[in-house]
């Protein structure tokens, strides 16, 4: 299993290439960026954890150009986004910037997407909130196509263009390993086993319930669940923990961190390095 770390990147903390070397230089394997475009004033949409925002969320980088820069300084590394809110995207520029960042990343990416919690931020960009999902579906429907076929078209009720070209394509092929996060449940494993390849979930149980209705939905889809990806987000890192998402045959677990400046980060990596020996 391998060990990522993710941190909300702002201007208040370490940027995003200093991050991937002091991530690097310690032995794990991959970092990911989170995403928010904006968070509006209004607040509508209540904090999932309770409470205040934490202002990192509306100081946050563009994950893109945060995990170019990463991809580039730290040359070893995997670089993940955890996750991409893909309602709130256009398909084509979506489909160019993942596809470009595999290129710079030379094919390290791994393209974590879900459909946002967020209505307040998801209605700025034009999509209904109760939509959000099968707004996602169609994009990145389109998005395969973009990435796999010289001149792509599609036709839908959400994306629609014609026959058009789009460079470059990914490095990966048919495309950056897509891993889709959210809670279980028949409507989200329809959608991972229709067009992603795997489940990006928080916690194990969440994984040792669902899993068995995962891979029926790829079953039933005409796919092979034995090639189920899965990866974990925590933001626990307890060695027991660790152990136990190995043994559920976790591919990747990404440990999220509170965001820091590089005098308060070092030493939280320093605690976590031995995790990478442990499942090595």
């Amino acid at each position: 299993m391998h060990i990522g770390i993710m941190m909300f990147s702002t201007d208040q903390t370490v940027q995003p290439a200093p991050l991937a070397r002091l991530i690097e230089e310690r032995g794990f394997e991959a970092m990911f960026l989170p995403e928010h475009s904006h968070i509006p004033a209004t607040r509508r949409t209540p904090y999932p954890r309770g409470g205040e925002l934490p202002p990192e969320y509306y100081r946050t980088h563009d994950m893109f150009v945060g995990l170019a820069a990463a991809a580039t300084a730290a040359p070893r590394l995997t670089v993940g986004t955890g996750i991409t809110v893909v309602p709130q995207h256009d398909p084509i520029h979506l489909a160019k910037a993942v596809a470009s960042l595999d290129l710079v990343a030379e094919g390290r990416l791994i393209f974590g997407m879900g459909f946002g919690w967020n209505a307040d931020e998801i209605e700025d960009h034009g999509v209904v909130f109760k939509e959000r999902r099968e707004v996602a579906r169609e994009k990145m429907l389109a998005i395969r196509r973009l990435w796999t076929e010289e001149l792509a078209s599609f036709e839908g009720k959400y994306v629609s263009f014609g026959p058009s070209y789009l460079w470059p394509k990914p490095v990966q092929r048919p495309g950056p390993p897509v891993v889709i996060g959210g809670a279980a449940g028949p409507k989200l494993f329809r959608h991972i086993a229709e067009y992603a390849d795997g489940w990006a979930p928080i916690g194990p149980r969440t994984i040792m319930e669902g899993l068995p209705d995962l891979r029926r939905a790829f079953e039933d889809a005409g796919r092979d669940p034995d090639g189920i990806r899965l990866h974990a987000f925590d933001h626990r890192g307890e060695p027991g923990l660790v152990e136990h998402y190995a043994k559920l045959g976790v591919e990747r677990l990404v440990i999220n961190i509170a965001p820091a400046r590089q005098a308060e980060l070092e030493p939280v990596l320093d605690g976590l390095a031995p995790l990478v020996d442990l499942v090595a």
